[in-house]
């Protein structure tokens, strides 16, 4: 579905890279306790259903609602959610910062995003949808000092701190992967969500 969708949502065409590039890196994710069996995972920036598509297959009892702001990737979701007859996941088309003042106020014990963001900015966007003492789960390449000193130098303001970064190798010919962890240390600061598109604007960080 993905190769043959005409809105082109990922730059890998090939369904035998997409295994590797996409499914497996997704399924990378299942290493972590924090996704062993949560009751609902939130995927930040959902793009084309990854990790949240494979991540519902694979953990049929957790409940997966996919955020994504851009129609035409909601609606490519939705059909794939249709065509896998996945009953635990659904797609919804809304900013994180507005679905964070609605239904998914505090509503997850962990939040998803695959190359969507700075941490500092995924950590601010993630805080208010997270129940206090709940995480953030981050794929993201190669180590960045300089990515990890601006999560910690704004983790007080977002009650969000580093819990841990573990390193993976989904497929074999994969280099410098790594899944952050991030905590929810407490409630939310009263000043978040802000107004959507402000994290990444005008970052806490600087």
């Amino acid at each position: 579905m993905l190769a043959s969708d005409p809105a082109s949502l990922s730059s890998v065409k090939d369904p035998r890279r997409a295994v590797d590039v996409h499914l497996l890196d997704s399924l990378s994710g299942t290493v972590l306790e924090e996704l062993n069996d949560p009751d609902a995972v939130v995927d930040i920036g959902s793009g084309a259903g990854f990790p949240g598509i494979p991540l519902a297959v694979a953990r049929p009892g957790t409940r997966f609602d996919l955020i994504d702001s851009v129609g035409r990737k909601v609606e490519f979701i939705d059909r794939v959610i249709r065509e896998l007859e996945l009953p635990n996941a659904r797609a919804v088309k809304t900013r994180s910062e507005d679905w964070a003042k609605a239904e998914g106020r505090e509503a997850y014990p962990v939040a998803t995003a695959r190359a969507v963001a700075p941490l500092a900015v995924l950590a601010e966007l993630a805080s208010p949808l997270l129940r206090d003492g709940g995480s953030l789960v981050a794929w993201k390449g190669a180590r960045e000092s300089e990515d990890e000193a601006a999560l910690e130098s704004v983790g007080e303001r977002l009650a969000m701190e580093l819990d841990r970064i573990v390193p993976v190798r989904p497929f074999a010919v994969s280099r410098q992967r790594h899944l952050y962890i991030v905590r929810k240390t407490g409630p939310t600061p009263a000043r978040l969500p802000r107004r959507a598109g402000m994290a990444r604007k005008r970052p806490f960080s600087g």
